[in-house]
Order: structure tokens, then sequence, then C-alpha cells
């Protein structure tokens, strides 16, 4: 109604009619034969725009060929404990030349003490820039600020992103845009921190605090609301949809980009495995739009069960919930869901806890297999504790005595999701009201279409361990594209060293290839018209830092840039009532993780969280969101 009195106040100024008729023609039903033309306008130009946006996404967001899903399959939290290992670089290079000698030295990984100083000189470096900026009140640069030009005929080298996500926001944080003419494309316009998404869907914190624009993180690229649906790697040119609306009316306009360098950062899908229904009936939890649609179900759960007449089966049923899939999505949804069910259900839905059930669906042996052993035990007894809810004086004569709130189904694989119950693959049966798919990253359509761009050769013969990403080579360059398209995050893969498809790996090489932009030259290529590593650029405008001397120590050489290497920090998961999970790694070997949980846990998980966030005023929203939490609990208003 309040929304529909907005729109009426909007015609009431524009047609200038009274305040009377307007008062008057609020208090109508909305929808009805009262509604005003403009109102009516309104609504079928969003009813429009959002089906056109839906219709892109349908045909450029989601792989519907199973065949594809399940060879393509990665399950959450793979290859979270991989190590560097000396890698082998797909670049050719004359056998026995000095060159040669060069690059075996250089793709080695970097010794782990010379690696810590080469970051900290980076920290140093990027430190001194700022005070330089500060103290000269010139404009704030984005990046290290280098001199040195990167034109192609005379003009600024056009750099076209695709993406919003972990890598791209890091990247445009730190390019040189008085060097690079850079294009963002994607059809998100902000940048999203996903590891709160779960905390997001029960209200923990608000959609908009853990979100960035993309004109915020760098003010000086190019931003296009649109979505990437082809890339031609010949021409150099990439395809895209996006919705225009003018006047009353909206329409799918088709254009082209053309680009000198192509930076592809579109993250990856949640995979189903190719199980019938998982598309249908369950929510993933990827998007913005994911949260909010699993807030909202929540809270229909339980405005529904408290409707009269509802037999004690059919409240037992609404008011399940199942969570597929126990990696760090999984485990930390159920604990965030958890924490919504004791700390504010009996406040609001004292009468219905009784019902309430939480059942974590894993089809290992485990959950959160990225975890030390001792931390996965921690975190399967947070769960199946007893719920706090009994000792709650509001709801403790209320609950049976063998109320058990969470359920944890260890090697139960998802036979099949229908639209009210799941299939295990044991013959059981799960009656639910709200199931959460958390199983697993597929690879989107545009990244397979790249793949197939690129024809036979190397990019072919490396998907069978890249399965279905873009495979890369140690300089983040895509094999098969001659150094002019390069790709990072949950989308590409080394084959040579595999790592974990998470933020922390793609925000790193996001910076690493910011910094190489302004001094590796991508396109080398040998007399024989074969690619060469990515060169160091030579020349008198070339400046090199404290860290470039560190780096070309570590790597034995002056002349190639390089190759990225992953610093793993460690990782963190939240398991519900103030605890959570802290796995650090303080150096490669697996012996010097230092482990802790329970409180201590909860208290490093919310301090990186927060350092971590893209900017202050996301450290500002988030921290006030965790304090409003506290004291007043979360916000059930259901908004359409």
């Amino acid at each position: 109604m309040v929304r529909f009195s907005k729109l009426c106040l909007a015609a009431v100024v524009l047609a200038g009619e009274s305040v009377g008729s307007f008062a008057f023609s609020a208090n109508k039903p909305p929808g009805g034969s009262s509604e005003t033309s403009l109102a009516k306008n309104i609504r079928l130009k969003k009813e429009e725009e959002t089906r056109l946006r839906e219709e892109i996404q349908q045909k450029n967001e989601i792989v519907e060929d199973e065949n594809v899903l399940k060879a393509y399959a990665i399950a959450d939290g793979d290859n979270m404990d991989t190590e560097e290992e000396d890698i082998v670089s797909p670049v050719a290079v004359v056998d026995g030349s000095s060159l040669e000698r060069e690059l075996t030295r250089a793709i080695k990984t970097r010794a782990y003490p010379l690696f810590l100083a080469e970051k900290a000189a980076y920290v140093v470096d990027d430190l001194v820039n700022l005070v330089d900026d500060f103290s000269s009140k010139s404009a704030v640069q984005v990046g290290n600020g280098g001199n040195v030009s990167s034109k192609v005929n005379g003009t600024k080298e056009r750099v076209v992103v695709l993406g919003t996500g972990w890598g791209a926001a890091a990247f445009l944080k730190e390019i040189d845009t008085e060097m690079f003419d850079v294009t963002v494309i994607s059809p998100r316009n902000f940048f999203l921190f996903t590891p709160m998404l779960a905390g997001a869907s029960v209200g923990t914190v608000e959609y908009r605090s853990i979100t960035e624009s993309v004109r915020e993180i760098n003010s000086k690229v190019n931003y296009l609301e649109a979505t990437a649906t082809e890339i031609d790697p010949k021409s150099r040119k990439v395809m895209c949809e996006s919705v225009v609306c003018e006047g009353n009316s909206c329409e799918i306009d088709d254009f082209e980009i053309e680009y000198d360098r192509l930076i592809v950062g579109v993250g990856a899908q949640t995979n189903t495995f190719g199980i019938a229904g998982v598309r249908d009936h369950c929510c993933f939890l990827k998007q913005v739009g994911d949260a909010r649609r699993i807030r909202t179900s929540i809270v229909n759960c339980f405005e529904r069960a408290n409707i009269p007449g509802m037999s004690e089966e059919r409240k037992k049923q609404t008011l399940t919930f199942a969570v597929i899939g126990a990696g760090p999505t999984g485990i930390e949804f159920a604990s965030e869901l958890r924490d919504f069910i004791e700390q504010d259900g009996p406040k609001y839905y004292p009468n219905l806890l009784r019902y309430v059930r939480i059942k974590v669906i894993e089809a290992s042996n485990t959950v959160l297999a990225p975890f030390d052993k001792s931390l996965q035990q921690a975190a399967i007894e947070q769960l199946q504790r007893p719920s706090s809810a009994r000792t709650d004086p509001r709801v403790a004569e209320l609950l049976p005595e063998d109320f058990k709130l969470t359920e944890l189904l260890l090697e139960s694989g998802v036979k099949e999701v229908k639209e009210d119950e799941i299939c295990l693959n044991n013959g059981e049966t799960i009656p639910y009201g709200l199931s959460v798919w958390a199983a697993g990253n597929g690879p989107l359509p545009i990244t397979l279409q790249l793949i197939e761009a690129l024809g036979e050769g190397e990019q072919a013969e490396a998907q069978s361990q890249a399965r279905g990403r873009l495979a890369v080579d140690p300089w983040c360059r895509v094999l098969g594209s001659d150094g002019s398209i390069l790709s990072f995050g949950d989308c590409a893969t080394n084959p040579q060293n595999m790592l974990p498809a998470t933020a922390q790996v793609a925000s790193q090489q996001g910076v690493y290839l910011a910094r190489l932009f302004e001094k590796g030259d991508f396109g080398s290529k040998g007399e024989d018209g074969k690619l060469l590593p990515v060169m160091r650029k030579q020349g008198d405008g070339v400046e090199e830092s404290l860290a470039d001397k560190i780096t070309a120590f570590a790597t034995q050489s002056d002349r190639i840039a390089a190759p990225f290497q992953f610093l793993n920090l460690g990782i963190l998961a939240y398991t519900g009532s103030g605890t959570a999970l802290s796995q650090l790694q303080i150096t490669p070997q697996e012996s010097a993780r230092v482990k802790g949980k329970g409180k201590i846990g909860f208290g490093l998980w919310r301090s990186v969280y927060l350092s971590k966030q893209v900017s202050f005023r996301n450290r500002a929203l988030v921290l006030t969101d965790w304090i409003k939490t506290q004291i007043f609990g979360r916000d059930i208003t259901r908004l359409e």
C-alpha cells in the first residue's frame, strides 16, 4: 500500500491533481480499476524490464546440458589444501638457449622468505605512493603510478574487463588508468562481498552493506551494464546484450566492444551436477538476489506455518530447512539460520519453534573438507550441540524434551529434488519447506563459448584438467590466445598448478595482473613466431621498485616477469552462536597451520571479514549491522 501511495503521489505532482483526490485514490485497492495511468505504465515497464533481464540471464548464465554439468563439476572447497608446486611453462623457447634456462628458474616457486619480502615491499611501495599523492595534493591516481607509456597506434591500450567479482575489483583498484583505457562489462554494477551472503540471507547484515559500486571502486573506468554473450578472439571483439528502456517500452540491445587486451573474470555458476529438480526447487547462494529470495522464503515458511488449521505434520514439513552441501557455504548458511531461529525465533514465533528442523545433507563422509580433521570435528559438534532455545524462558516449556534443531546427514547423496521432498540415493525422502543448494561450481556459457572459439590446440588439450575453466599459463594468459586474453578467479585455472576457487586466490590474481600490466609485455614472440614468457618492459621510463628487485633476485631473471604465486593466508568458517573456525597458514607446510575455534576463532573471523571490506563505507555499515542485530535482533519485515 505504501508503494502504491508513492506512485499515486507522483501522479498527483505530475498531473496537478489535488491532495484530496490523492487521499481518496490512495485508499483504493492497488491493481484494481482505480490504478492510475502512470502507476500502470510504471508497473508494466518494470515487469517488461524484469522479463527481459531474466531472458538474458537464462541464455547466458545457465548451462542446461546435464552432461556438461557432470563433466565440469567442481565441489565446494576443491583444491583448497593445494600447495604451490614447481610448474612447467606451456610457452615455447629454443632448447638449450639462455632464455630457456632463465625460464626454468623463473617459473620455480619462489623461496617463501623472499616471497614474503616481495609482498612486504609492495605494501611499503603503496604506502609511499599514498603519502606522495597526499603531500603533493594532486589527484589520487589508481595503482602504482608507473610512467611507462602503454599505447597502441598512439592511443591508450584498450583493456576490457568482464565481471565485477573479487579478481576484477582488485584489478580495478590497482590498475593505472593514466596508462590504460579500461572498460568494465557486467550485468551487475557492484562488487559483492560473497563470504557474508549467508549472513545477509537471514538479516544479520544488510545487502547494501556488503556491496560497493564499480564506479566507487574506480571512478576513471568506463562501466557498461550488459552481459557478454560471445567473444571473438580473432577479431578481438566482445558481443554484448543489454536491456534498454525508452518511454514505456523495453527491449534487448546488442552491441560490440573492441579490445586490445581482454580480462575474463566472470566467475562461475552454481553446479547442479545434472540432478533433477535442483534448479526448479532449490535456492542458491551466489548473488544478492539469491540471499534476498532465501530471506523472504524463510519468513514465508514461518508465516505459512502459523495459519490456523494446518496439521502438525504439515507444519513440520513447512519448517524443515534443508541445506544441501556441507562445504564452507553450506555450513555458514546453516549456522546463520540456526542463529536466527535460536536468537529471534523465541521473540517472533515461540509457538512454532518445536516444529523447526535444519537438515544438512552431504554426499561425502565429512564437513568442511578443506579444514584440518580436528576443526571438522569441532564444526560437527557445534552443529549438533543442544539448541540454546531449550534454555530460553520464553519457549523452554513449549519445546519437547527430545527437541533437536540441527541434523547432519553424511554420506547422503541427493538423487532428485521434488517440490516438497528431497529423494536421497539410499531411498530415504526428506519433506522440506525450503531447500538451499550449496554443493559446487560450474562454468558459465560465456566461458565454454570462449574455450570453443579458441579451437583446437593448447586450450582444447588442457581441458582434461581444466574441466570447463579457461586454462591459463603462469602469467594468467589464456592458452591459445597469443597473450591478448587473460583470466583469473573461478572461471580460470593453471592445469600445472591447480588452485582453489576462492575469493583469496582471485583477489591476489587481480592485484598481480594490474601490476604486471604496467611492467610486463604479454605478447612477446620469438623468431619462430611462438609466444614467449611475459617479458619485463625495458627502457629509461621503467621504474624499478624494491619489490621488483626482490622478485628479480628470487627468480634469478631480470628479463622474465615473475609468474603468479599464491600466498595462502588460511581459511575461516562461521559455525554459529558466536563461534568460528580459523586455520591460518604461517608457512606452506601443513605442519605450520595455526588452528583456532570457538570465541577466539569468531574474533578472528569478524576481524578479517571487517578488514577485507572493499571500502571504509562498507566497514562502517557492516559494523553498524552487527551492532543493530545484537541490540534489536534481525528484521523480518517482508518487502515485495
